[in-house]
């Protein structure tokens, strides 16, 4: 897509969000039973897609971390909506009684979305959700790396709206970057720190708000109290859905020093339980492509010649020689085998960017204290999970830690649930886009006075005198 086409849809969204500025709730609710049908109707065609992107990815994978999200998200949507919408009354105080007021819930206009490539269906029409129901348009651009996937939204998409109501706007790296400098009334980013960076930069020049969902190294902390084969279970399948390829995934444990053991032994019976084979088994996630599978062994063979020890999860997992294709090759071949990693510094790739992937750094700790701050001297993360029986050292983490979102005793199911927010802090972004917080991301809050024909406001304007300081002596000492 070329620069003038972009901004030809641009413009006819926005002249389309400027003619009708009121959406009513009718129309809200049917442009999102719209996208509910379409999911039923389609929702095969889409699980295909993202498989063909991936080379391996189950469709129940899709199905259970795609699309149930979404139909989970559109039914909750659609239950609160007028609840959402409606006019927010407010109290009025007493010095401006008996006037009243209240908050006008309005659409922003057009609202963009950048999605990424690892939850495709999800990450790209779980903010549309939320966008349409607060009455605005939405454009949204999905990422190049999942072109099967990408080309099939847009296809339906086109067949259930109008391109002035909800468009897909297909193209490569350079059309992402044309699209973030286009003048939103909002921009939504999902993706990596760094690029998000760039899309805010691009965003500021309009002065364009944005929400920007980031990644970021998400520790989860075990406490001495938990029951290690439990919580290695659980690990195991936060940190392996879709081969590690998530965003709030666990990125790196930190345990009680003498439980390395344990924990690897633990980890390596979960993962095998899980997974009893990794080549060819259509449960487990192929890296999306093969740069990315080329970073996570760079990172890997970094980190060893540094001194870390690399436990590969099953026998023979360990990737061949350069060169050799039967373990690092196409499409079965990027099913990467889980791997423990002891022994990381600071010095390491691994410790220093999101891993996004299915390796994981074991960290040792002597105190709670040490977590504690160790935590709070990096940049705050997109999840924390803690494990454990211990509710004093579990609210003394929660209450001394920063992060977007928090699990305790589970990985990862804090973003479905209906009632809470999802969203960052710091370098793992900012603003939130689930249930009502997303609805009120994407809503202009237009604050409302009704002045009374009795307001006796007057008695404050000029001139000043005898009469004025009476009445502010009453106010100090009633107001």
């Amino acid at each position: 897509m070329n620069y003038m086409d972009l901004h030809r849809i641009f413009d006819l969204q926005y002249q389309a969000s400027r003619a009708q500025v009121d959406v009513p709730i009718l129309v809200r609710r049917e442009r999102l039973l719209r996208l509910q049908k379409m999911l039923v109707e389609s929702g095969a065609e889409l699980s295909a897609a993202v498989q063909a992107d991936f080379g391996v990815r189950s469709e129940r994978w899709t199905e259970m971390l795609d699309l149930m999200l979404v139909r989970n998200m559109l039914k909750h949507t659609l239950k609160h909506l007028g609840v959402w919408s409606r006019r927010q009354r407010v109290r009025t105080p007493l010095m401006l009684q008996p006037g009243k007021a209240w908050v006008e819930r309005q659409p922003l206009g057009v609202v963009g979305i950048i999605a990424p490539w690892n939850y495709p269906v999800q990450l790209s029409l779980a903010p549309a959700i939320t966008a349409l129901a607060a009455g605005n348009r939405v454009m949204l651009k999905p990422s190049e790396l999942t072109p099967h996937t990408s080309a099939k939204m847009a296809e339906l998409v086109a067949r259930f709206f109008a391109p002035d109501e909800f468009c897909v706007i297909q193209g490569d790296t350079g059309v992402a970057t044309q699209f973030s400098g286009l003048q939103f009334d909002h921009l939504l980013f999902t993706g990596s720190t760094a690029v998000g960076r760039r899309v805010a930069q691009a965003a500021a020049v309009h002065l364009t708000p944005t929400t920007l969902e980031l990644g970021g190294k998400s520790p989860c902390i075990l406490s001495q109290s938990c029951d290690m084969q439990e919580v290695a279970l659980k690990i195991a399948y936060g940190k392996l859905v879709n081969a590690g390829q998530t965003c709030i995934a666990p990125d790196y444990v930190l345990l009680p020093r003498g439980q390395e053991q344990a924990f690897a032994e633990a980890f390596r019976a979960a993962v095998q339980k899980l997974y009893p084979t990794i080549s060819g088994n259509p449960d487990y996630t192929a890296i999306i492509s093969k740069r990315h599978l080329a970073r996570l062994k760079q990172m890997l063979r970094q980190a060893q010649s540094l001194g870390a020890q690399v436990h590969w999860m099953h026998e023979a997992a360990a990737p061949a020689a350069e060169g050799d294709a039967t373990s690092w090759g196409e499409a079965v071949e990027r099913q990467l085998a889980p791997a423990l990693v002891f022994g990381t510094t600071g010095q390491m790739q691994l410790m220093q960017e999101e891993i996004f992937g299915p390796i994981l750094p074991v960290i040792s700790y002597e105190h709670i204290e040490d977590v504690i701050n160790a935590i709070n001297a990096s940049p705050r993360p997109l999840a924390l999970y803690w494990f454990g029986n211990n509710e004093t050292e579990r609210d003394a983490v929660l209450a001394r830690t920063v992060s977007g979102g928090v699990c305790v005793n589970d990985t990862l199911l804090h973003v479905a649930h209906d009632n809470l927010p999802f969203g960052g802090v710091g370098d793992s972004g900012w603003g939130a886009y689930h249930s009502e917080q997303g609805f009120l991301r994407f809503t202009h809050q237009k604050a409302v006075f009704v002045q009374s024909r009795w307001a006796a406001t007057s008695l404050l304007y000029p001139p000043f005198g005898e009469k004025f300081d009476r009445v502010m002596d009453f106010m100090r000492r009633w107001f």
